[in-house]
Order: C-alpha cells, then structure tokens, then sequence
C-alpha cells in the first residue's frame, strides 16, 4: 500500500492569523502545526475542463519551482484545531472553517481533481459523512457519479453491508445494490484518515461487488494513530498532514 506525499515539503505549518470579517475563523486555535503533503500541479483548475491532454500533463506540472503547490499552505491555514474535542486528548481538525474560506475550499477540490480527470474513474465513493462534502464537486467535475457509503439504516433501498471495528465495538457501512458495475474504477473519499476503519469497510464494500480502487483520497492524515496501514494495496493520497 502507497502514501503519496510530498519529497519535498519537511517543515511544519502553524495555523494561520485570523482572517478579517469572520468571527469563527477569527477563533482559530494556535494549538497543531499542520504538515504540508503534496505533489501537485500548480495550474489553475476549469472544474469542468477534462480531457486526455490533462491526464498527460498531470505528472510533467506537479509542483512549483520550490517544489511546494502555494495552494497548500491556505488549505492548511484554514483548517482550525480544536483540543479536547469531542474528549479530553483529542486534538480535531475543524474543516468548518476551511468551507468558510471559499478560495482555501476551492483550491480543495481543484487540487483533487487535477489528480483524477483523465484516468478513467466513474465512481467517486464518499464516506459518510464529511466525504458527502468533498466527494459530489469531484465527481461532477471528472465526470463520474458519486456513490453515498452510509451508516446503517440510512438508505432506503435494498443494501449490501460491511462490518468495521471500532474502539469499543463495531458499526457497519452499507451501499445500494446497483449503484457500482463490476470492472469500474473508483476513488474513495473523505475528509480524514485517523485510524483507517471506515475506509478499510469502503475499500472491502467496494471490492466484494468487482470494482477496483484507484486510490483513496482524504483532506487531512493523523499519521500517527497509521490508519494507512489498514488499507491493504490501496494507496493513499492526502493534502495535509497534522504533526
């Protein structure tokens, strides 16, 4: 299994000032420094601009100058630290803020799909419930339909299931039969990998029905609960790292 991040990008980003005009971003914790983690092209995205020529330049236009995509450090900026939430010890990474700044969100989504278009993806799987976010503008833009992976109980249709552990327990994660084909090829979405569970029951739904996982894609990492270890073969591509 492959984490694709950045060569090079080593140092740590802290949060940024307040942004002017907005009292919740003005409410940003200085508490994590955040990594940068790209490998990106730093041309400016038409969402709805698709084609082979993309897919061909992708690799030739990955990164700037200095090696480092400006977009990144916003998108990191923007993502606000809250300790002790929703416990004691937990330090949670607020995309909230990060849907206030409309420029940082844009460049989210752009970044994602200068990586995708092209490559002959047709389903783009978002995990509930902040992959609903990110997951439909990609899908849109790259052409693919968006595939809701929900928690029990959710979908009205008939379901197929998969079990996944967590800390004290287990849930399930359930998708409409029909929504997939056998042989198509999807990427899988959300907004965070922490300990790697819910994405490991996507990756298992989806393969139990023949289609095959391009990659798995996620806004932030917590790379230190390895989350990327529980995704077997399937690589792993994310913007930002939390330190």
């Amino acid at each position: 299994m492959q984490t694709l991040i950045s060569p090079f990008v080593s140092h740590s980003l802290r949060l940024a000032p307040p942004l002017p005009r907005n009292s919740l971003l003005n409410n940003y914790h200085q508490a994590s420094p955040i990594r940068l983690s790209s490998h990106f092209s730093t041309t400016s995205l038409r969402l709805f601009n698709s084609g082979a020529a993309a897919a061909a330049s992708r690799d030739s236009e990955m990164t700037t100058e200095d090696g480092k995509d400006p977009r990144i450090a916003k998108i990191a900026s923007s993502i606000r630290v809250i300790p002790d939430f929703p416990k004691p010890g937990i330090m949670f990474q607020d995309i909230t803020t990060l849907l206030l700044d409309t420029e940082a969100f844009k460049d989210t989504i752009a970044l994602f799909v200068e990586r995708y278009q092209g490559r002959g993806i047709s389903v783009v799987a978002g995990v509930e419930a902040r992959g609903f976010i990110f997951g439909p503008p990609i899908a849109l833009a790259i052409g693919a339909k968006f595939v809701p992976m929900r928690k029990p109980k959710k979908l009205p249709g008939k379901v197929i299931s998969e079990e996944y552990s967590l800390e004290y327990g287990t849930d399930k994660m359930e998708m409409h039969v029909g929504a997939v084909e056998p042989g198509e090829r999807a990427i899988i979405i959300d907004d965070l990998i922490a300990t790697g569970g819910t994405l490991a029951a996507a990756i298992r739904l989806l393969e139990r029905v023949g289609v095959k996982i391009v990659e798995c894609a996620c806004v932030i990492e917590l790379p230190e609960l390895k989350g990327k270890e529980k995704l077997g073969d399937a690589p792993l591509f994310v913007l930002v790292s939390s330190a």
